[in-house]
């Protein structure tokens, strides 16, 4: 195990403070904020520990503030509901007496239904694809200071974009991307925390498929992102650290907000998740005075 997957299944031990109320440390920032799958999947800890052994199928959430990294998150559980097949939990983060973000997350008991899903795309393997050692050698030399910055860093999620040369500058193209993830290490024979690293990388390269219309990225000086609401629902079960698809797609960007679409496929072609996600794209003004 990496040490980045390390210290992210410590955050993810949320100290239990009282009854329905915990308290949890964070990753260091890359932006000098709180990453949104962070709080995501810290949130869902909070729930599913109330949840009386019911595994999560859905979650929804709104970004409210930038969270701070440097000082604690207090998690506020409200138990909504305890049904004999499903479980509604509250939760709402805080940082300095104010909430930074809001999740609602349903818990199902399982049971068995009808069965259909959609077919993976037809993408290189990760095996075919070039490893983040690879990219480091051969590609990001080529990249800009920040992307380059990006990849550099450890991160808990190993990534392997299906196509990269997006960041080397090209111009518009239809705003789809699939890029490989899993992660860094193996991780204990627990679904539920399989579920939530899963929801930690949910909220990595969607917004930045909003920008793929537009010649731009998350990167790009000129423009202001960031996340604003979250959705995500678990189809069938998953293993977090073997390599998954993460299909995306933005049908619609305006008003200054990008809104996209992720399927989720483990190497097999199972879907097990699916994503969505708008976040702000906002076109940076020169004189800030004026925005």
């Amino acid at each position: 195990m990496s040490n980045a997957l390390a210290n992210l299944l410590g955050i993810l031990d949320l100290e239990r403070i009282e009854e329905n109320l915990y308290r949890g440390t964070s990753l260091e920032g890359s932006w000098g904020r709180v990453f949104g799958g962070q709080v995501v999947a810290q949130s869902l800890v909070a729930a599913g520990r109330t949840a009386n052994g019911h595994l999560p199928h859905s979650l929804h959430a709104y970004f409210l503030l930038a969270g701070d990294p440097t000082i604690p998150i207090l998690f506020e559980v409200d138990r909504i509901r305890d049904g004999s097949s499903f479980t509604t939990r509250r939760v709402k983060a805080i940082q300095r007496g104010q909430a930074i973000f809001a999740l609602t997350a349903s818990f199902h008991r399982d049971e068995e239904g009808y069965e259909h899903q959609l077919d993976m795309p037809d993408v290189p393997l990760p095996e075919q694809l070039p490893s983040e050692a690879e990219i480091k050698q051969k590609l990001l030399p080529q990249m800009p200071p920040a992307v380059r910055a990006y990849f550099e860093r450890e991160r808990p999620i190993e990534l392997r974009p299906v196509d990269l040369t997006r960041y080397q500058g090209n111009p518009p193209r239809p705003p789809k991307q699939s890029i490989w993830f899993r992660a860094r290490g193996v991780l204990p024979d627990d679904p539920m925390l399989h579920r939530i690293v899963l929801a930690y990388a949910s909220d990595m390269t969607l917004l930045d498929t909003s920008l793929v219309a537009h010649g731009k990225t998350i990167f790009s000086p000129d423009i202001m992102a960031a996340s604003l609401d979250h959705a995500l629902w678990f189809h069938r079960p998953v293993k977090a650290d073997e390599w998954l698809l993460f299909s995306q797609d933005s049908p619609s960007a305006g008003a200054g907000r990008g809104f996209t679409r992720g399927l989720i496929f483990g190497l097999d072609g199972t879907l097990v998740a699916s994503v969505v996600q708008e976040g702000l794209i906002r076109i940076r003004r020169e004189n800030p005075a004026s925005a």
